[in-house]
């Protein structure tokens, strides 16, 4: 059958838990989570960090944002790796595409066939219609906030339904070369809009509640507030419409729900699916209406950093139920060396999920924990500080990654039901995440839990040594785990 085709899905800025799978109330992505029935779903799985470009390099490097030194989205200059997926697959002889939203390191002429996308307008100019740059001027206007009505313009408008058509067309063209698609899909990220009959699918009073509204701020601390404080000052009154956004933001998940359909049933049709590895992801996540706060910003709330993520195809073991390991976003690139048959290169971070996904056997004590980070670096900005950011505080216009819901470092580790926050300052958060999933309980203090805190802050410190960049810089070699799995070296089952 020769090497398999690999088809990337990656949404933007879609939370994991907007899922009927996951326990939410309504069905936003019928059809995804029937992929999943047919091969895997991780149900605990982890962007490395969560903002767009971090995520996004990270992902196709295998690499922490500490390794590939992109921690803030004005950072992809700083990019820094060896070698990436595409470099890997173009020695492998595959035709590499993509079509959606780059927002990472690669450049447009490391593609074989390219038709970019962002939040507001996308497609190639040459074969966009005039209906089509009238709903771009359209998105322009909601100054990436949210449309109150129906979109009034019809699906074929819609940038998830162009972003299909131009896969498709790729497809179509494609030559006698295995080839790797990156389908990246501009949303479900602001502005929020969405036509019908998506704007009505989920009635607001249909909603469940919100884990927190903004009434527990001053329990989250002073960049939270601040945040909330920016984006009132934006949008006065806004939280009164949380439903709303929270009702938009399903009817956009479920068009894309419908577009991945139909990408995949053409797939079916040209005799191609049995032969394609399908990764269905994320690079992060959304508030929602959670603790009165719109898009993303703030620390890492489970909202922010558990991402879907689902992968099917060719060797792919279907499993009963979702599976509990933790993986990250950081854990795809070498994954897919070894599907492919490539050893893992050096400096990469991240652990090959292969074995567990063909019904193998792997250590579970590897993946029983899983790392994150946040910020750019510096002190934290206090609550009343007003630095120079790069959006206006006069007008509407906002970049909630700025310079104060960014600033200082933050390391995140997850295991069992705990996790635990650690900033540069030394200011630890844990949380017990069942039972308190709004994360408004900070029980690093708590004498009760002493044993737990000090066996999450040791494995906070073993993720924060593993990670350090064991690039070759001189005439020895480091010594590697098998497929990256330490647990393999120090008595894991």
């Amino acid at each position: 059958m020769g090497k398999p085709n690999v088809v990337l899905i990656m949404t933007d800025q879609q939370r994991a838990d907007f899922s009927k799978t996951e326990g939410f109330a309504l069905d936003t992505m019928p059809f995804i989570d029937s992929l999943a029935s047919r091969g895997a779903r991780f149900r605990r799985a982890y962007t490395p960090m969560p903002v767009c470009a971090p995520a996004r390099c990270s992902l196709f490097s295998g690499r922490f944002p500490k390794a590939t030194r992109v921690r803030q989205n004005g950072g992809i200059k700083n990019f820094f790796s060896p070698t990436d997926l595409v470099k890997v697959l173009r020695e492998l002889g595959y035709a590499v595409n993509l079509v959606g939203k780059n927002h990472s390191h690669l450049k447009a002429e490391e593609f074989d066939f390219l038709s970019p996308y962002g939040h507001r307008s996308g497609g190639r100019p040459e074969t966009k219609t005039a209906q089509e740059q009238a709903m771009d001027e359209w998105l322009r206007s909601l100054d990436f906030h949210m449309s109150f009505e129906p979109t009034p313009f019809p699906l074929e408008c819609q940038l998830p339904y162009r972003v299909v058509r131009d896969a498709i067309e790729c497809v179509e063209a494609r030559d006698d070369r295995p080839f790797f698609l990156w389908v990246s899909f501009p949303e479900p990220h602001n502005p929020y809009q969405v036509p019908e009959p998506y704007f009505s699918l989920f009635p607001e009073d249909q909603l469940p509640d919100r884990v927190a509204g903004p009434e527990v701020l001053g329990r989250k601390g002073p960049k939270w507030r601040w945040e909330r404080d920016m984006i009132e000052r934006k949008y006065p009154g806004y939280d009164r419409h949380w439903r709303r956004y929270r009702a938009t933001y399903c009817g956009m998940i479920r068009l894309i729900d419908d577009q991945v359909r139909r990408l995949v049933e053409h797939f079916e049709e040209r005799g191609l699916l049995e032969n394609t590895i399908i990764i269905f992801t994320a690079d992060h996540g959304d508030y929602a209406g959670d603790y009165g706060l719109l898009r993303k910003g703030v620390e890492m709330p489970e909202c922010l950093v558990r991402v879907p993520m689902i992968w099917t195809g060719p060797g792919i073991v279907a499993e009963g139920s979702q599976r509990d390991d933790f993986v990250s976003l950081v854990d795809v690139m070498p994954t897919l060396c070894e599907a492919l048959g490539v050893e893992i290169p050096y400096g990469v971070q991240g652990r090959s999920l292969w074995p567990m996904l063909t019904g193998g056997e792997y250590p579970r004590e590897e993946f029983r924990s899983i790392y994150a980070e946040h910020g750019f670096g510096g002190l934290h900005y206090t609550e009343t500080e007003r630095p120079e950011l790069h959006f206006p505080y006069d007008g509407p216009a906002f970049d909630e990654l700025n310079s104060v819901t960014q600033s200082g470092t933050m390391k995140m580790v997850r295991r069992d039901e705990w996790k635990l926050v650690f900033d540069m300052m030394g200011r630890g958060q844990l949380y017990d995440v069942e039972s308190d999933p709004g994360e408004l309980n900070n029980l690093f203090d708590d004498p009760s839990v002493r044993d737990v805190r000090l066996q999450m802050v040791e494995e906070l410190l073993k993720w924060t040594i593993r990670t350090e960049d064991d690039l070759p810089g001189g005439p020895y070699l480091p010594k590697r785990a098998e497929r990256n799995w330490y647990a393999l070296y120090h008595g894991g089952d």
